[in-house]
């Protein structure tokens, strides 16, 4: 059972190993734990619907509390403090793009608002419900999550939008197929949102984001359907897929995606090393992409983050030894943990292996085979679950992330770290800040920063804290040359800073093409275009 007020399903529990929350207690002080409400006090809270009856559509409270809110932290706190503040009228649950275009036309008669929904994993305020005179119905596309057409001369997969990483990766496997694409929400996000939001997978390195991987499909409008063919390339003019990727709903609704997929790969593996320094580490992993070397994934964790996950690992014991290898080996305080995989057939893992190892030992790197990469690779989709470890223990954790250039990584990384742990400060409180590049280019990187704070003595206050942190880390982002967001979207919480990235004419484009397919602002309002 999916949990409503949380990430994921309730029977997956990811523990805080004893250890690590003495590690937290000792930079940032004791954990200050809050009362969390009950599924029954929300439900008490619901109000009743605003919408006609539909055969598509659920008036069901506790349906409409399970659609209400996202994962962001805004989205978390209201949900553990039972303060959603709106609810959708309804949701409704189409199977067929024909239903979708009903459900369409419906809203316009009924003068409805729509938020299409995909796995409800969104982390910047894709798809809540704001108030407002209107009714508000969520558009759930999980019911169309099938394998509708596979050609296997091609490799074009056509998918119900619906469909989540599970559904994707089953349903191509039985036929010797896979997408590749693996961002961390994978469990539970969806190819519609995948495309929506642009996201990225962990093994992008092969496989390419989703913007590579999107071929075609059909994009709902209140104007009509909008298709979108499938061609090896095209110089006809602008490519009409970028109106759908990164779309984030606004413009219309998928019905359907077509994806290029890659036959199942023969081998696969994942190694750790561990880089003496900062320097060292970053000159290695810049090499590695501009070299081209053929790998699947590259992450590389800054030295809080090595220690951090070191930490938190749980067998001190085995760790103790491992430090004391590494640092007689010259990687120890300050060491960085790069991880890499590499996936293809055997001759060309061998290929790819002997060449990274060859790269990375001129920069000191010191390889300790598969151990830590396979258990990166068994605990990748689990991150998110430590959310509720470290909220019982009285923590908050969160996420941002963006992308620049190689020449301006390190800078924007220290000033992104710095507002962060600097943020609170007026307050005497602590934050614990850690970063890692999970996606490399030869142009640049990612930058991902995870941030832990105490909440404080009420939901008010932890929020409060959050907007503090959040937006001195934005701040820094959207005025040095960083995208406000590498592939998390934009949604409600980062649309304010949009428009400095976009400028003047980028953003009178988008709402230019919001209005040719939504006059009426149905769709997603407030989401990536401010209202």
């Amino acid at each position: 059972m999916r949990r409503w007020n949380g990430w994921g399903d309730e029977a997956t529990v990811v523990e805080l190993p004893s250890n690590g929350q003495a590690f937290l207690a000792a930079r940032i002080g004791a954990g200050q734990p809050l009362a969390d409400a009950s599924l029954a006090q929300v439900l008490a809270q619901v109000p009743a619907s605003r919408l006609a009856a539909h055969p598509l559509v659920s008036l069901d409270a506790e349906v409409r509390v399970r659609h209400a809110r996202g994962q962001s932290l805004p989205d978390w706190l209201a949900m553990r403090e039972g303060t959603f503040g709106c609810f959708p009228d309804g949701v409704a649950f189409p199977e067929t793009a024909e239903q979708v275009r009903q459900l369409l036309a419906w809203a316009a008669e009924q003068d409805v608002l729509l938020i299409p929904y995909g796995g409800g994993t969104s982390v910047a305020g894709h798809i809540n419900p704001q108030a407002g005179a209107r009714p508000v119905l969520t558009l759930s596309l999980a019911r169309m999550n099938r394998l509708l057409e596979l050609d296997e001369a091609s490799q074009i997969a056509t998918f119900g939008p619906g469909a989540n990483g599970p559904q994707v990766e089953s349903q191509l496997r039985a036929r010797g197929f896979t997408l590749g694409h693996f961002p961390q929400s994978w469990e539970l996000s969806t190819l519609g949102g995948w495309v929506a939001s642009r996201s990225s997978g962990q093994q992008s390195l092969r496989y390419g984001r989703i913007e590579q991987l999107f071929a075609g499909g059909t994009l709902e409008t209140f104007a009509g359907p909008l298709e979108l063919p499938t061609f090896p390339a095209s110089s006809a003019g602008p490519d009409l897929r970028e109106l759908v990727l990164g779309s984030e709903g606004r413009f219309g609704v998928i019905s359907e995606v077509k994806v290029r997929a890659s036959r199942l790969a023969e081998d696969e593996a994942f190694y750790a090393v561990f880089m003496p320094s900062w320097e060292q580490a970053l000159q290695g992993i810049r090499t590695l992409a501009q070299a081209r070397v053929p790998l699947s994934m590259l992450r590389l964790s800054n030295a809080i983050e090595t220690e951090t996950q070191l930490a938190l690992a749980g067998h001190p014991g085995q760790i103790s030894l491992l430090e004391k290898y590494l640092a007689l080996r010259g990687a120890g305080i300050g060491k960085c943990m790069l991880t890499f995989g590499v996936t293809g057939s055997r001759a060309q893992n061998a290929s790819s292996l002997k060449q990274a190892k060859q790269l990375l030992k001129r920069f000191g790197g010191v390889f300790t085979g598969t151990v830590l990469g396979k258990k990166w690779a068994a605990n990748r989709f689990r991150f998110p679950y430590l959310r509720h470890a470290l909220w019982a223990a009285g923590y908050v954790v969160d996420t941002l992330e963006t992308a620049t250039d190689w020449v301006n990584v390190d800078h924007l990384l220290d000033l992104i770290e710095g507002g962060l742990r600097n943020g609170l400060a007026e307050e005497g409180e602590q934050v614990h800040v850690f970063t890692h590049l999970s996606h490399v280019y030869g142009e640049g990187s990612s930058i991902y920063t995870t941030y832990v704070y105490r909440p404080g003595g009420s939901y008010a206050q932890a929020l409060r804290r959050w907007r503090k942190l959040k937006t001195a880390a934005c701040e820094a982002i959207a005025h040095n040359r960083g995208t406000i967001s590498h592939q998390h979207g934009v949604g409600r919480d980062h649309a304010p800073w949009l428009a400095l990235e976009k400028g003047p004419q980028g953003m009178a484009a988008l709402r230019a093409i919001a209005a040719h397919f939504d006059p009426e602002r149905r769709l997603a309002p407030g989401v990536l275009i401010e209202d």
